[in-house]
């Protein structure tokens, strides 16, 4: 994409896990401390093969589920905060702690380590807890604010006083029911799964509005009418049920149910996977639209590359709820350097019988293609803008194969 380059992060996440208990004692890490930041007014694309995490980091984001470690900013604000990171260190500290031969220093040193993880399980759950409600304060204060000079300006007319009085009412409610997480909206994989089939679909794009604490019918319908015919509708369908739509438009209404809401961040989930390629290029272009018209934020959850290279300003490979490569849309398919990202860019086809008898898929083997027993990988970046998951070994290579 040819934007300019943004600079202000608007979401920070750090360290994420997301661990799901299994039978007995044993943990499924969909998601295993990853890392990255989106900045405003891009678009991030995560891709990887089913099962890496991609969509279960989009859940987590949104607080469909509760993480387990890490911590998730938005807008500068904590959101989302795990403690399991916390948990472990004072079980690690107290294990240590056992041992009568430690010094005194020793177990000072563990105790003040004990005594600060507690502190952070408390602000953190502090932070997991009332992060909306703080939000919801500074809203309101804002709102104070602004009206306090306009209510003394009034003062002399009675009449736009009253007027005033009642505008001022109707935003200090809504800025007291505001959530910050309602500013993160998420368009879902399955577009028949996802709407509700006992609703209207004027009763569930207008949902987030009547629970925002919007009571005025006349304002929500013009508002549902507004973004039916932005998505490429007519308001004709508000009154009609999900299952009287094809999977285009169902996909259409659950995008239009996201972007009422004026959210900075929009989590697509595989918006298109499960459309056809005609109707895919149609929503594809949609949310482009929608993104230079609104200013939107996008991470954008896909399986398709050609897609997420056409659509995406930064790309994140993911594999088995590990982050392993990082860069930007047109770095990553110029150099791919981890051999998951090469075994991913093998895969995809083009529409060339010659080319298509020619190309050779990459198998990616983690058990021969890395060698770990020295050193374990982390992530690091071995070009600017460029970060690979890698050992040191690793990154003397690719840092030689881009001739650097």
């Amino acid at each position: 994409m040819n934007n300019p380059e943004p600079t202000e992060v608007l979401l920070r996440i750090e360290n994420l896990c997301q661990y799901f208990k299994m039978s007995g004692k044993s943990e499924l890490k969909a998601v295993d401390n990853v890392s990255f930041d989106i900045k405003k007014g891009e678009v991030f694309g995560l891709v990887g093969e089913s099962g890496c995490g991609k969509t279960t980091t989009g859940r987590s984001v949104i607080k469909i589920y509760d993480i387990t470690s890490g911590s998730v900013y938005f807008k500068g604000r904590r959101i989302c905060a795990g403690i399991g990171s916390y948990k472990k260190a004072i079980k690690d500290a107290r294990k240590v702690l056992k041992d009568p031969s430690l010094s005194e220093e020793e177990k000072a040193r563990l105790t003040a380590e004990i005594d600060r993880n507690r502190e952070e399980i408390k602000k953190a759950r502090f932070d997991h807890t009332y992060s909306d409600r703080e939000y919801a304060k500074t809203l309101t204060e804002e709102v104070h604010k602004e009206y306090e000079p306009l209510l003394k300006a009034a003062e002399s007319d009675p009449q736009k006083l009253a007027e005033v009085k009642r505008a001022y009412k109707n935003a200090l409610h809504i800025a007291k029911n505001t959530k910050l997480i309602t500013k993160i909206q998420m368009i879902f994989q399955d577009p028949i799964a996802s709407l509700n089939p006992r609703m209207t679909v004027r009763e569930i794009i207008a949902e987030g509005l009547v629970i925002n604490g919007i009571k005025d019918k006349e304002y929500i319908d013009q508002k549902v009418y507004e973004i039916l015919e932005l998505v490429g509708l007519v308001r004709e369908h508000a009154g009609r049920y999900p299952h009287e739509f094809s999977g285009g438009q169902r996909q259409r209404i659950g995008i239009a149910r996201a972007v009422i809401m004026k959210p900075d961040l929009l989590i697509a989930d595989e918006p298109v996977s499960a459309l056809d390629v005609s109707i895919q290029a149609q929503v594809i272009n949609l949310l482009n639209e929608l993104r230079q018209k609104f200013g939107l934020t996008i991470l954008f959850i896909a399986h398709d590359l050609s897609v997420v290279k056409y659509f995406s300003d930064r790309i994140g490979v993911m594999y088995f709820g590990k982050l392993v490569e990082l860069a930007t849309a047109d770095e990553l398919f110029a150099h791919p350097l981890h051999p998951y990202t090469k075994s991913l860019l093998s895969a995809i086809p083009l529409p060339d019988p010659r080319w298509e008898k020619q190309r050779t898929r990459i198998i990616y083997n983690p058990l021969t293609d890395h060698d770990y027993s020295t050193e374990e990988p982390t992530m690091r970046e071995v070009v600017p803008g460029h970060f690979v998951y890698c050992n040191s070994a690793e990154e003397a290579g690719f840092k030689k194969d881009l001739g650097l």
